[in-house]
């Protein structure tokens, strides 16, 4: 069943995207992304209402992308930190050959559909002249105080054909050192964007929204990155607190700040601490064997979205999960995996560490994209505002290595035929095969449990692989070859109707 990712791409995205200000995950009509649950659920009813969960149109979009790349950049690359203080002199940002046209270049030649740039990492520096704070390339002198780094990503990044996104740090060191972040200060209406002495803004679209003071500055900074650099077509917040004493902590206007995204990027998936995406649990890039897109989560502080279960848990979302989870969640969600990891050693450039061999990276693939996830890479530019060459040369021979791991898929025109539950291709002729794709049309939820692939020989099918989930993505790696003309993808254990949206069957030139 060699249905292309090309229409599978085009099928999905033609769902109908919530808008507007509220935070519904899903809009009039959509089936829901997200069912209550109640402590009195049996586990039928669970698995029940797991099997109804459906993703939204960006959910859909996003998790179609496979690769999407980070850039960490800003006061860090020329200090020599990972977590920066907030006191640095603005002065130190001096990338004199900052080339954004060069990242895009070799993201687009490394196969990335989507770039993220830390807008703000959490000592509060920022890579555009904003109106809210000095810590910004503003008070550099880099550009005669004039540069604007979000520009020219966003710019070059569309240039090029790549979606972009914003990682815009809720911690910061600075707005703590002026007494702003986590000041105590409750909760009251805010109009947004707030008025400041030479607003060059005609007539802005305002909203007013529930903040705190530090709250209140997350969201202009929000609004200027959002009205003036858009379209954004994803958001990226961790849940980071700044490193302040114990006794005083920044409880975050999840709520407003989600309000505020829906209603100017309506489109943006809103990633890991949001409603759309899900962090995977750690920052190696990997996924859990099975994973799934439909897990128990709760709403935590001003309506954040969290596991039920812990982040680390070895099974997130098995019928056995969903019970262990009943006592504490509010819901099923739809929640896709993405796994973050740096191409090197640290977030930001160090001058000491070299990028991931191409085995470390194609392993780290499989075991991501190949596992229902979205694989985050980051990598980070230097002092000069450019990809390190060893960076893009890696990126490029990482795509190649992945273009040849698989290779067009050996099922195309092949005869396809399909009963409930079995999948069979004949391919004609026979071929070895080495790799397999798996995908369901995730716009149908996620169902399958567990499943096998088979090649027929010798007149009797013999079973070749299996595991437990699929969802968006699965890819299956044979030990060995095996040379068939028959095969057949048989589920064995499903929530609802399985629907298949790929069975690809590659044989590797590596």
């Amino acid at each position: 069943m060699a249905i292309s990712r090309r229409l599978f791409v085009l099928a999905s995205t033609a769902l109908v995207a919530s808008t507007g200000t509220s935070v519904a995950l899903a809009a009039p009509g959509e089936a829901p992304s997200r069912i209550p649950v109640s402590p009195s659920d049996s586990e039928d009813d669970l698995v029940r209402k797991a099997s109804q969960v459906r993703p939204t149109a960006r959910q859909i979009t996003w998790q179609n992308l496979g690769r999407t790349a980070f850039l960490h950049f800003g006061v860090n690359t020329f200090t020599g930190l990972e977590w920066g203080t907030g006191d640095e002199d603005p002065d130190v940002f001096q990338p004199v050959g900052l080339d954004t046209d060069q990242w895009a270049r070799a993201l687009r030649d490394g196969g990335f559909e989507l770039a993220i740039l830390t807008v703000k990492h959490h000592d509060g520096f920022v890579l555009y002249p904003s109106r809210y704070t000095d810590h910004s390339v503003a008070s550099s002198s880099w550009r005669g105080g004039r540069g604007d780094v979000l520009r020219s990503f966003a710019d070059s990044m569309r240039r090029h054909g790549i979606k972009v996104g914003v990682y815009v740090s809720p911690a910061d060191e600075n707005q703590y050192l002026h007494g702003v972040y986590a000041n105590g200060s409750a909760r009251t209406e805010r109009t947004v964007p707030t008025p400041v002495d030479g607003d060059d803004r005609t007539n802005p679209r305002t909203f007013t929204l529930d903040a705190t003071d530090y709250g209140a500055h997350m969201l202009n900074q929000l609004y200027e990155v959002l009205t003036e650099y858009g379209p954004v077509d994803e958001v990226w917040f961790d849940g980071a607190q700044g490193r302040i004493p114990p006794d005083k902590v920044e409880k975050y206007d999840w709520d407003s700040w989600y309000a505020l995204v829906r209603a100017l990027a309506p489109d943006a998936s809103i990633a890991v601490s949001g409603p759309d995406v899900r962090w995977v649990g750690n920052e190696g890039g990997l996924a859990r064997e099975d994973e799934w897109s439909v897990v128990p989560v709760t709403e935590k502080d001003n309506g954040r979205t969290d596991y039920a279960l812990a982040y680390d848990a070895p099974d997130e979302g098995s019928r056995a999960a969903l019970v262990a989870a009943r006592p504490v969640a509010d819901y099923l969600q739809w929640w896709p995996a993405e796994c973050d990891v740096s191409i090197r050693d640290g977030w930001f450039y160090h001058p000491d560490q070299q990028p991931k061999s191409v085995d470390e990276l194609t392993d780290i693939y499989f075991r991501s994209v190949g596992r229902n996830s979205v694989l985050l890479l980051n990598i980070p530019p230097d002092t000069q505002g450019l990809l390190p060459a060893a960076d893009v040369v890696r990126l490029r021979e990482f795509r190649e290595r992945v273009d040849r791991e698989l290779p067009e898929d050996l099922g195309r025109g092949a005869v396809v035929r399909s009963s409930p539950g079995v999948f069979t291709v004949d391919l004609r002729t026979e071929h070895e095969v080495d790799r397999i794709r798996l995908a369901e049309d995730i716009r149908h939820g996620q169902q399958v449990e567990s499943f096998v692939v088979e090649a027929y020989g010798a007149g009797a099918w013999s079973r070749v692989a299996g595991a437990g989930t699929i969802g968006a993505s699965r890819i299956l790696l044979l030990p060995v070859p095996v040379r068939a003309r028959h095969w057949r993808l048989r589920v064995t254990g499903s929530r609802q109707t399985a629907r298949i949206a790929e069975f690809a069957l590659h044989r590797s030139r590596t």
